[in-house]
């Protein structure tokens, strides 16, 4: 463990597990499925646990009932820290041995939905602000902490926060998404391309009389397939490649109809730098290279969700802030790495021009959205205490060349 300054040290004193433990199970019993979008109460939950502990906080609703949170503490005229997070979570699912609203904390893990993505990180950044609160530390700008809807499905929250004017002037941007501790500082975007195939409905015991759009879209899906294995050849560095996943399909009325319409909707995660407007141009061109409309089909593509990723470089302030206070925190030392998933973070990094680092407890790849979700309790404490470090490191008054 690196030494501490009497300031850190008192912050440090500050945290303790149980009241974060506390504030995340509380968090992980109100619901927050998306869809259909019940944010609402954890919302609610939220903005207690920021008065209770003498943050300003406001909410600004998305959608009836969705409504975004930011809460401040106030520091000087001086550019600030924002903390980032998202209140929705997946739909609970099947396979659960545990209530998955139950809050429960057995053999040093808190589980329930939402546990590891992320209200175990949402809990740790309040807690960490609250902390350096009570402390009276002065900083030399505001930390915010803006919690958003809609992330797990079309990221109304972050552009709507972001066209409210908010988020753009600050130092960089963490993000409490679970990473096991690692800064993450390269991670994919998202789009969801989607495409329509039209063809002609026929009987079914004549379907040469018609143009069955079903088949149509087998040779879309087919090509698509063949597209995720190119992209494979051009990875990212830190990030790995971009991918092509068909999640969704629908097509025909019956039976004993051909199928005139046919509808996909594919999952293509985006390198750092790339736009669903890009992928989307690429799709257009590779159907017009099937040869569907020569066959008499008609095709309409659209892109929904549109999350860009972002990358920060390895020796930004922010990223260097977040080591050192790891260190200093004692929780593990990990080397910035990449993030095959994607996150609210990419819209602050495009769009206000925010170097960002996701760095958070519990697990992307083993906890979130899977059955009885969890995270650990140590890595919420470490967690609450790198958050407060960082923000010293970045904010806080220097003692002898150190915050």
């Amino acid at each position: 463990m690196a030494e501490l300054s009497l300031l850190q040290a008192s912050v440090l004193d500050l945290i303790g597990v149980e009241e974060i433990t506390s504030l995340a199970a509380g968090l992980v019993v109100a619901p927050g499925e998306n869809p259909p979008g019940q944010e609402q109460a954890t919302v609610d939950v939220l903005a207690q646990a920021c008065a209770l502990r003498g943050l300003d906080h406001e909410t600004d609703e998305v959608r009836p009932d969705r409504p975004n949170l930011r809460a401040v503490l106030p520091g000087g005229s001086g550019p600030g820290v924002l903390l980032l997070g998202h209140s929705d979570v997946v739909p609970v699912g099947d396979g659960w041995t545990t209530d998955p609203y139950g809050g429960l904390v057995r053999d040093g893990r808190l589980y329930g939905r939402g546990s590891s993505d992320m209200k175990g990180g949402l809990a740790a950044m309040i807690v960490a602000m609250g902390a350096l609160r009570r402390s009276g530390v002065p900083l030399s700008g505001p930390v915010e902490l803006a919690v958003t809807v809609d992330e797990e499905d079309a990221a109304l929250g972050v552009q709507h926060y972001l066209a409210a004017g908010h988020g753009h002037d600050h130092l960089g941007c963490i993000v409490g998404e679970p990473t096991e501790l690692q800064p993450i500082i390269a991670a994919r975007g998202d789009a969801y391309l989607t495409v329509r195939v039209t063809g002609r409905a026929a009987h079914a015991g004549h379907p040469s009389d018609g143009l069955n759009a079903i088949v149509g879209a087998g040779r879309v899906i087919d090509d698509l397939s063949r597209w995720h294995r190119e992209l494979a050849a051009d990875a990212h560095p830190l990030a790995g490649p971009a991918t092509v996943s068909v999640g969704r399909i629908d097509g025909g009325t019956g039976a004993s109809i051909v199928a005139a319409e046919c509808e996909l909707t594919a999952d293509r995660r985006l390198l750092p730098g790339e736009t669903g407007t890009d992928a989307l141009k690429t799709l257009t061109g590779r159907l017009d290279q099937l040869g569907l409309s020569a066959d008499g089909y008609r095709t309409e593509v659209s892109v929904g969700l549109d999350m860009p990723g972002f990358e920060t470089a390895a020796d930004d302030q922010l990223v260097l802030a977040v080591r050192s206070a790891a260190r200093a925190a004692s929780a593990p030392d990990h080397d910035p790495g990449g993030w095959t998933a994607a996150c609210d973070g990419g819209f602050l990094a495009r769009d206000a021009g925010l170097p960002v680092v996701v760095y958070g407890p519990g697990s992307v790849s083993e906890q979130a959205h899977r059955a009885d979700e969890s995270v650990p309790l140590q890595e919420l404490l470490s967690a609450a205490r790198t958050y407060a470090l960082t923000i010293l490191e970045l904010l806080g008054p220097r003692e002898g060349g150190r915050p």
